[in-house]
């Protein structure tokens, strides 16, 4: 007989513990939704961007190339990066003209320097330098406007050509400009 009231007790106290902390559970669960919603509300914000509400669309004109050096193809593959970003990392619509938001600029360096100075007065690292000249319009805050030169640039080995690493150094140069660029026209940093 005083086995079943223990047993019988134990069972009633198990079951006041599992509804208390289901209710714990649910209680925890509404906290953390109701701190979701409250920190979406007004500006929003996706992987570091931060963007008014109002603007819903991006135009991204052509890059062009203003120097002598680099494949005759570097503007078009800075220009695809740029709006495959912007795409891929926000919400906006990708407009041909009159986005709220607007990019346009040129490529100004393409340059090899010599780096890291050996004994023997040759350089050990070369390096390959981008440097592009972006406008960049906020149609709904005008205070956020910039004309600023973004520049990045990779080390390889002086016993390697150019040729030989530019197609594994540029798309890793264009990837860092066009990362700087969002970071400057959506993240306001």
């Amino acid at each position: 007989m005083i086995l079943k009231k223990i047993d019988f007790k134990w069972k009633v106290e198990s079951k006041k513990w599992k509804v208390e902390l289901r209710q714990r559970c649910l209680l925890f669960t509404v906290y953390c939704l109701l701190f979701a919603f409250s920190t979406s509300c007004g500006i929003y914000s996706f992987k570091g961007a931060t963007l008014s509400p109002d603007i819903k669309s991006v135009t991204i004109v052509n890059f062009t190339m203003f120097t002598a050096g680099g494949p005759a193809n570097l503007a078009l593959q800075f220009n695809e990066k740029m709006k495959e970003y912007y795409q891929r990392n926000t919400s906006l619509a990708l407009l041909p003209s009159n986005g709220d938001m607007q990019l346009e600029g040129t490529i100004t360096a393409y340059e090899v320097t010599p780096t890291a100075p050996t004994a023997n007065d040759q350089a050990a690292f070369n390096r390959l330098t981008i440097t592009i000249q972006v406008k960049f319009t906020n149609n709904k805050d005008e205070e956020k406007n910039f004309d600023q030169s973004f520049s990045f640039f990779k080390d390889f080995p002086q016993n390697q050509t150019l040729s030989q690493v530019e197609s594994r150094l540029i798309p890793v140069i264009l990837d860092q400009l066009v990362q700087d660029i969002f970071n400057k026209s959506a993240g306001d940093w």
